[in-house]
């Protein structure tokens, strides 16, 4: 099902008519949170713009048609390309047209039109990084049977276990038989076999949230312990979704609201004459938001655990690698063997991923000055956490802060 919203849209600074307006069109799909997080960041543009004036269809969610294009009076359509009716007309509409969903299904890969992708090899690093970091040795990824249009699960199951390999490790993959709606008993009971047969404690990626959401439901019902049998983590960021499940689900929240803000963007240019300057544009995700589904150190070697715990209690504190050998009271070279053979990296990366976490927490959740930040999580200056930062996520901390600030 499809929203419509007619945007009556001023031109920009990109403008040489500052007075004219124009009108937009939205097709997205309503019930997909995806969808709703890229029409958020449509929404955040035109705040800042402070031009547009939104007109919802009566039905739009009962009906998926595009405007009625030799009456309409548009400027350009912003479109999901997911269903081949509004890919087919918005093709055909000769006007500036900006695409998004999920890369497959009917977007044309040679097609003229603007798409956003998501940075799905990014999402899955994330992902895994995040289940390496909490000490997992035993992972599994959660995804869907494969149709036309959702390419995108495959995609990160191949990124995750391609990632995962590089370091040593094998993936488990359930993708199921079953529509989960209509056939959620045998569903179920597929879902709940494969879990039990892995290996525990266990690190599951699922392509989604609503996977998520499965994986944690069907794990209450077999009596598997979350997150210390089986720790999840979706993708999207559904906070209600998310809030639903117990535990709560962790979730890598993808660029989805930076997706929507570059795209009314890029066609408000294009409205007015501005070529854009390539095709395809991908965005990367922008970070993971820990919930209790796997807040959890699933660590064998307990000197390791308890070098961990120290570390995640006391990063903030600019501890250095003398302090957590302190702290176990174990030989410094029999203790960076024993982290290097577990986490495969050094104790004093431990500290600094640790800290640099917590770091990137703040600068997109709050407008804590960036040396503040830098000085209570244990840095020894703003440039320096401003050097790791970038090396470490490929965005300085003032970029960064920037690109999720809506």
């Amino acid at each position: 099902m499809r929203a419509l919203y007619n945007s009556t849209v001023p031109s920009t600074k990109y403008s040489n008519h500052k007075n004219e307006l124009a009108r937009i069109a939205l097709i997205y799909d309503a019930t997909r949170v995806y969808d709703l997080q890229v029409m958020t960041g449509v929404a955040q543009y035109s705040k800042e713009n402070d031009h547009f004036s939104v007109y919802i269809e009566e039905n739009a969610l009962k009906d998926q048609r595009l405007p009625d294009l030799r009456s309409w009076n548009g400027g350009g359509i912003i479109a999901d390309f997911d269903d081949p009716k509004v890919a087919r007309a918005v093709a055909q509409s000769r006007l500036p047209v900006v695409g998004f969903g999920s890369g497959y299904g009917w977007y044309v890969p040679g097609s003229s039109v603007p798409y956003f992708f998501t940075n799905n090899q990014a999402i899955s690093k994330l992902a895994a990084d995040h289940l390496l970091e909490r000490g997992f040795r035993h992972f599994a990824y959660c995804g869907y049977p494969k149709t036309p249009i959702n390419g995108w699960s495959e995609e990160r199951e191949q990124a995750f276990a391609n990632y995962l390999r590089k370091r040593g490790f094998s993936t488990n993959v359930f993708q199921g038989h079953h529509k989960t709606a209509r056939r959620w008993a045998l569903f179920q009971q597929s879902l709940g076999a494969w879990l039990l047969s892995l290996p525990k404690p266990v690190g599951i990626m699922a392509a989604n949230d609503n996977r998520g959401r499965h994986v944690v439901e069907v794990c209450r019902t077999y009596k598997l312990q979350v997150p210390d049998e089986v720790a999840v983590i979706g993708v999207d960021n559904d906070e209600l979704l998310c809030q639903l499940v117990s535990p709560a689900l962790s979730s890598v929240e993808q660029g989805a609201r930076i997706i929507g803000y570059e795209a009314a963007a890029l066609l408000d240019r294009m409205m007015f004459g501005k070529k854009p300057a390539r095709r395809r544009f991908v965005v990367d995700p922008k970070g993971i938001v820990t919930r209790q589904s796997s807040d959890v150190l699933a660590i064998e070697d307990p000197v390791v655990a308890k070098a961990l715990s120290f570390i995640q209690q006391n990063a903030m504190k600019g501890i250095k690698v003398p302090d957590v050998v302190n702290a176990v009271a174990v030989s410094r070279s029999g203790l960076e063997l024993r982290v290097k053979k577990t986490l495969g990296y050094t104790l004093h990366s431990a500290i600094r991923r640790v800290q640099l976490a917590r770091a990137r927490t703040l600068i997109a959740e709050t407008t804590v000055p960036l040396k503040q930040v830098a000085d209570s999580t244990g840095f020894k200056s703003v440039q320096h956490m401003t050097a790791l930062f970038g090396s470490a996520f490929g965005s300085s901390p003032a970029k960064f802060r920037r690109e999720v600030a809506f």
